[in-house]
């Protein structure tokens, strides 16, 4: 989970880089397809209870990927990355608890609480981002969270890893592949005549550097999932999504030095407890 929450924080790090980030997630998507449908055939299918969690999950990442790009527009990564991933762990554990009828032992509770307070204090900086930077990413985190619990059931009950990962990928590819389009519809016909042409012209020059970076971002991703999805036909789903969110520390050295962005010593001490926390969650 450590290796797949690195991963994680890498691509991310890839879409916040790009400044035509619907572009890069249309390569992305397109990308994604590519690899995971000859899986999908190769592989054993999901078994037919799990069909309704791979069509549910598969809109919800999409529209994931919709929001992180919104996120990444108006906020920082070291602001938006943490807030949304810190969302989602008290709310996986809420829910499968609720739902999925799970119990933490008393060492994860703690470790929870420590990793949740810890992530929530990575975000937080004065200063920094905006109200709707921050409502984004609430809003992207309760994906995660919703995506989270789905696909935790829905992997339980596929039978099969891989295929559950390849068929899931494959819908969400062809849906993300169309997010430019989807973007531009939502926005009002005046502003579809005007930014068609700049988008095009965009998109001729700057192609190859995208579809490589997009290749690059989809593997990154597909491979962080698949550890996720396997994670969770083997421990409880608050467990796997708390340490899946160690990929703020990832993301704080990140933002340090690739984009640049101040590290306080506050941030280094949230990134402290994240671990800790994650010790805890892991030792439980």
């Amino acid at each position: 989970m450590l290796f797949a929450a690195a991963l994680h924080a890498a691509w991310n790090a890839l879409v916040k880089a790009i400044g035509d980030r619907l572009t890069l997630m249309a390569m992305m998507g397109a990308a994604t397809v590519a690899i995971a449908l000859p899986i999908a055939l190769l592989v054993s299918a999901p078994r037919a209870q799990a069909w309704p969690e791979v069509g549910g999950s598969l809109v919800l990442h999409t529209v994931y990927n919709l929001m992180l790009v919104a996120s990444y527009r108006v906020g920082d990564y070291n602001q938006v990355y943490p807030i949304a991933r810190g969302t989602a762990p008290p709310v996986v554990a809420l829910a499968a608890v609720v739902l999925v009828g799970e119990r933490l032992t008393g060492l994860q509770v703690a470790g929870l609480i420590i990793l949740s307070c810890g992530l929530l204090t990575l975000a937080v900086a004065r200063g920094q981002g905006s109200p709707r930077a921050v409502g984004l990413a609430v809003m992207t985190g309760l994906l995660i969270a919703a995506y989270t619990v789905t696909d935790g059931v829905g992997v339980r009950h596929s039978g099969s890893v891989l295929g559950y990962a390849g068929w899931l990928f494959t819908g969400s590819g062809v849906l993300t592949a169309l997010i430019p389009r989807l973007a531009l519809g939502m926005a009002g016909p005046g502003s579809r005549r005007e930014a068609r042409p700049a988008r095009v012209c965009t998109v001729l020059r700057t192609a190859p550097d995208l579809a490589a970076r997009g290749a690059l971002a989809a593997a990154l991703s597909l491979v962080a999932y698949v550890l996720v999805l396997w994670a969770q036909t083997r421990g409880a789903l608050a467990v796997v999504a708390a340490l899946r969110e160690t990929s703020v520390v990832f993301a704080a050295v990140l933002g340090a030095f690739v984009f640049r962005e101040h590290l306080p010593s506050r941030r280094i001490m949230a990134s402290v407890l994240v671990a800790a926390g994650a010790a805890a969650l892991a030792l439980g």
